[in-house]
């Protein structure tokens, strides 16, 4: 994959970290998904379309809360990591590999529409009025994100620098709270019902934060393996010297939901 937009168009795909995402980033705490319940989002009877699913965190970890869902991502060797762990959980959640923008549903066939982490990858000229269509009268859009904070938080800050040394074009860097940004051609489907920000400290130990940054996009996703490999080494190195075996890193997690205009119904 490759953006202009994103890693100055340096070409990542997140099936080379498949594993280990699969292992290190189903970090969300509970309080992230009582957001989302509390908005009235993802809840029993409703139908629920995930974009960029990845390894299925979301869904898997809303199953338990009643609604039927449906996850797809564009690579291949994520949706086989969601198949895996939703089948290990015996969760009957439909997953599968398509890019946002090809994804093809009836119209009116879903109650809401979520996509973590992912929004600013996507076409949304294309994407937005499809989704418009997919989603049922009175629909929603949730568009969810969790980031740490490298300038308030030290572990993660020192983190950040040395996945800057291995990769210095990563825009995944300097991170400081807001609301997410919609992209105006939005308004011609959707208006923005909710928006909030949010601060969660996320409990690591040393394995679980060299994992969780081996699986960014600045390291496993684009890195050669040999690269990768001398990060994972470097970065335990530098976790013995300044954290604790358990920790909790600062992160601010953020939420827009956006509702389907009546005109688009």
């Amino acid at each position: 994959m490759r953006n202009d937009r994103i890693d100055s168009g340096r070409a990542f795909d997140w099936g080379k970290t498949s594993s280990d995402y699969a292992r290190y980033r189903d970090i969300y705490p509970e309080e992230f998904y009582q957001k989302i319940l509390a908005l009235g989002l993802c809840t029993e009877g409703q139908t629920v379309l995930d974009l960029g699913t990845g390894t299925g965190v979301l869904p898997r970890n809303l199953y338990r809360y009643g609604a039927k869902f449906t996850g797809t991502d564009i690579a291949p060797e994520q949706i086989e990591q969601a198949k895996r762990l939703a089948a290990e959980q015996d969760m009957d959640i439909a997953f599968f590999a398509a890019p946002a923008e090809a994804v093809d549903f009836p119209d009116h066939t879903f109650d809401v529409v979520t996509a973590c982490q992912c929004f600013f990858y996507f076409d949304h000229a294309v994407l937005l009025p499809k989704l418009a269509k997919m989603l049922k009268p009175g629909g929603k859009l949730a568009v969810l994100y969790m980031a740490w904070l490298p300038e308030e938080d030290p572990v993660a800050g020192a983190s950040e620098a040395l996945v800057l040394q291995y990769s210095p074009q990563w825009s995944g860097k300097g991170e400081t709270r807001h609301p997410i940004a919609i992209p105006p051609i939005a308004e011609n489907w959707f208006t923005v019902q909710d928006s909030v920000v949010f601060d969660l400290r996320v409990p690591f130990t040393r394995e679980s934060w060299n994992g969780r940054m081996k699986a960014c996009r600045g390291v496993g996703a684009s890195l050669p393996e040999e690269q990768v490999r001398a990060f994972e080494r470097e970065h335990r190195t530098l976790l013995e010297k300044i954290a604790p075996e358990q920790f909790e890193v600062l992160h601010y997690a953020a939420i827009t939901v956006l509702q389907v205009k009546e005109s688009e119904i």
